[in-house]
């Protein structure tokens, strides 16, 4: 485990994504959408139609990779640009195990500030009715598993991680992701959306245009190439500090 989980890496990670800025900016999304699911309780009653399409149409397709984003670029992003990465290079310690801990960290934030607050707003819009709740809290999850992969490796390629994070996050996966049918086979929220279709129960009017087998191997290639590669990545930054 100490091979790929290093405590010092974690400490150094969770400061960094839950100091006081980037923690307000992963809170405001969460607490807009309760906000949205108690006025939508108020005015519909238990719908499950306005579950689905708030969790859907702005949870999964907006929050999440907005989130991911925060969460996945501040894991190494800030610390490569300032140059304070070289204090864990100088470390003996495997470039895998530096990218391995702040994945898991990423991770771990985005899903406590994207799939818990699904949840209970699922629960507020239809109390759970045809797991609808339970669905889209399960595909936060996954994205936020093969998100933080993915904005992880582009904070170690990309001095404006940043911004390439949310052109992806707000144009392809929101707006192309949503509208284009083409671009909805090449976009994470349809693969994740993919599992919430089958966790639902027959009826809750939950639909992605990916194939549950083909969304599983989408996600573990997207997870696991990202990562492959940030270690890659590392790995040559550290050979250039050097040089």
């Amino acid at each position: 485990m100490s091979a790929l989980y290093n405590h010092t890496v974690a400490r150094l990670t969770y400061r960094a994504l839950l100091g006081r800025r980037r923690a307000l900016i992963m809170l405001l999304m969460p607490a807009l959408l309760l906000v949205i699911a108690f006025a939508v309780r108020a005015q519909t009653g238990a719908d499950d139609r306005a579950a689905v399409e708030i969790l859907g149409g702005f949870a999964l397709a907006a929050m999440v990779p907005l989130v991911g984003v925060v969460a996945g670029t501040g894991a190494i992003a800030p610390e490569i640009d300032d140059g304070s990465i070289v204090y864990l290079l100088s470390k003996p310690l495997p470039r895998r195990t530096i990218i391995l801990t702040k994945l898991l960290i990423a991770i771990g934030v985005t899903v406590a500030f994207t799939s818990l607050p699904i949840l209970v707003a699922g629960v507020i819009l239809n109390g759970n009715g045809q797991r609808i709740a339970l669905a889209f809290a399960v595909a936060a999850a996954v994205a936020a598993v093969a998100y933080s992969a993915v904005f992880l490796l582009l904070g170690t390629v990309s001095r404006n991680a940043v911004v390439f994070g949310l052109i992806y996050a707000l144009v392809w996966e929101a707006l192309f992701g949503n509208v284009v049918p083409g671009a909805r086979t090449l976009s994470i929220q349809q693969w994740s959306l993919s599992l919430a279709e089958r966790i639902a129960l027959p009826g809750a009017d939950i639909n992605s245009d990916v194939a549950l087998p083909a969304a599983v191997i989408l996600l573990a290639a997207a997870t696991v190439a990202g990562t492959w590669y940030a270690i890659r990545r590392l790995r040559a930054l550290t050979l250039a500090s050097g040089e």
